[in-house]
């Protein structure tokens, strides 16, 4: 009787243990980061079952005394929406440990890109860029602020 008591406590623990580790690891990535060139903090939120992330900084928020804009951007309509708040992460999903399944937008280059995040460390998140395939892409790091 008291083996059975103590291999139910057990999976209970163990059950627990995991959903609890699998919920956190999901939304590890929640937060305030700063682009690789830390001219740009990304706030990545969660948006139902996926993960968004949008401009909520700029280093230069106002070149030539006006509001940055996507001036690169490939649809001439959208080359006067500020940056400013701008979604540059979209429709990412949590699966064993990579978020993907989504797209990343560079206002640099105008051009929008599958995507995939992989958390690195607590502190350091990979962004990979790619068309097509995952393993021929670029890939850089966004580092968490505190």
């Amino acid at each position: 009787m008291k083996i059975r008591q103590f291999s139910s406590l057990f999976i209970l623990i163990y059950l627990g243990l995991v959903l609890g580790l699998k919920a956190q690891s999901e939304n590890a990535i929640i937060g305030l980061w700063y682009n690789t060139e830390k001219t740009a903090q990304i706030e990545i939120l969660k948006n139902g079952s996926e993960f968004i992330g949008k401009i909520i900084w700029l280093n230069n928020p106002n070149p030539e005394g006006k509001p940055a804009t996507d001036k690169n951007n490939s649809d001439h309509k959208l080359r006067n929406r500020p940056l400013m708040g701008l979604a540059i992460l979209d429709g990412l999903k949590y699966v064993g440990g990579i978020w993907k399944g989504g797209d990343i937008y560079d206002p640099n280059s105008g051009k929008t890109y599958s995507c995939e995040l992989k958390l690195k460390s607590e502190k350091v998140l990979e962004v990979k860029g790619y068309l097509g395939f995952s393993f021929v892409g670029k890939a850089v790091e966004w580092t968490r602020i505190k």
